[in-house]
């Protein structure tokens, strides 16, 4: 959410900051409401100041037997008392209605976001490893022998329909494996604390994190108006919601594996076999909560832990920051991290991880009273895949296929895997 009070100081700015992000002028609109607002609450300053004048005098009157001038006052008095109400229910239905324009009005990029229109435009900040030099032409993960076993695509449809998946035998338990090895290196290397939390939430969760009112399609409700998770970032950064920290108690560091939802309406034709974009999935989430002025060191540092994962599986990657028309709703600054998938020959989004400033917090009402004193502030919010469970699995398997259909597993995942180190090509674990 944005601060109306800073669109009223540099209207220029936040105009320049959404047509960098592809979008129209809207500080004129905006204004134009608020002074309606503010005038009407004005005036019902103004009214009340009147009704109290008149309400005084009014004893004055009946004491000196004025009782046409009584009857004047008492009438004033009513009138004034209807004024006052009728211009602070317009005043509260504008207050409404800009609220909600702005709930609906992206987060302002950093100045050193690239501009541009679509991922095409994305720019490539760092590689890391090598793809590998396969001697025959590498599968897709569903294709592998090895996999095949294991990935049940037609049960799941059977079940749920498309773009669900079940797991069975050895990539079931890969696919464990992968989470417990994220969420413990996160833990025990990379100092975030383990947190367990609801998929299900209600609506003012969904609103602190942007999700509504405007992504209301790409989320699933339950009939009894609970929301599913789309990634626990929902759940994570609303801790502080509603609360003052102490600013000794930032930043917050948390990471949490949960089960995901997403409908994927704006998906559709896109990455429809295997399980590379599913309804229900499983995600690693890294969030942190910290003062605005370390927002970005922080961002690098959870950028970094992300990556980190990815180098102890021996996966290579590249690291890209967004360009302002590739960010999503809340993000200010975004590091998209692509795993190297050799059945496609390209580099797939596995992590995104973005920086939002106090937009979010101030939709929460999420602050921290400064250790030097003053008035309580906003704090700042970064959330980040650390990483998505299922695209590791792809990632892992594409990676370390062998040309008879076995599957080679990376030396990082052994002890989570009882020692064990391949998948045979008839799907079996050793």
């Amino acid at each position: 959410m944005h601060d109306i009070r800073a669109i009223r100081e540099n209207p220029a700015a936040f105009d320049d900051a959404l047509r960098r992000r592809g979008l129209s002028a809207l500080s004129a609109d905006l204004l134009e409401l608020d002074a309606e607002r503010r005038a009407r609450i004005t005036a019902a300053e103004n009214a009340q100041a009147e009704q109290n004048r008149a309400s005084k005098e009014v004893g004055a009157a009946k004491a000196r037997g004025d009782e046409a001038e009584f009857e004047r006052l008492r009438a004033l008095v009513a009138e004034k008392k209807a004024e006052v109400a009728r211009l602070h229910e317009e005043a509260a239905a504008e207050q409404a209605r800009l609220e909600t324009i702005l709930a609906g009005v992206p987060n302002l990029p950093l100045q050193e976001v690239p501009e541009g229109a679509d991922e095409s435009e994305n720019v490539e900040i760092r590689r890391w490893g090598n793809p590998r030099n396969f001697e025959f032409d590498p599968k897709e993960h569903f294709e592998i022998a090895g996999v095949q076993p294991g990935l049940d695509l037609p049960l799941a449809a059977k079940l749920s329909g498309s773009r669900f998946m079940v797991l069975k035998g050895a990539i079931a338990r890969l696919h464990r494996a992968l989470a417990q090895f994220m969420i413990d290196t996160h833990v025990t290397e990379h100092g975030l604390d383990e947190t367990w939390t609801p998929v299900l939430v209600r609506d003012e969760a969904m609103f602190g994190t942007g999700q509504l009112p405007k992504f209301t399609e790409d989320s699933y409700r339950t009939t009894n108006g609970w929301w599913l998770i789309p990634t626990s970032e929902v759940t994570l950064t609303n801790v502080p919601a509603g609360e003052i920290l102490d600013e000794g108690a930032l930043p917050m560091r948390m990471t949490a594996h949960s089960q995901c939802f997403r409908s994927e309406a704006g998906s559709a034709g896109k990455d429809t076999t295997g399980i590379l974009r599913q309804h229900q999935f499983e995600k690693v989430e890294m969030v942190t909560i910290c003062t605005p002025e370390a927002a970005l060191e922080e961002h690098e540092r959870m950028t970094a832990c992300a990556e980190a994962i990815l180098q102890k599986l021996e996966l290579p990657y590249r690291t890209v920051v967004l360009c302002t028309g590739d960010m999503g709703f809340g993000a200010q600054k975004t590091h998209d991290i692509e795993v190297w998938l050799p059945g496609q020959g390209k580099y797939r989004e596995i992590s995104s991880v973005s920086t939002c400033g106090q937009f979010q917090a101030r939709r929460m009402n999420a602050r921290y009273r400064p250790a030097g004193g003053g008035k309580p502030e906003f704090v700042a919010t970064l959330n980040g895949s650390g990483l998505a469970v299922g695209r590791a699995l792809i990632a892992v398997l594409e990676n370390g296929q062998e040309v008879d259909g076995s599957v080679t597993l990376p030396e990082a995942l052994v002890p989570w895997l009882g020692g064990k180190r391949r998948i045979t090509p008839e799907g079996d674990l050793i």
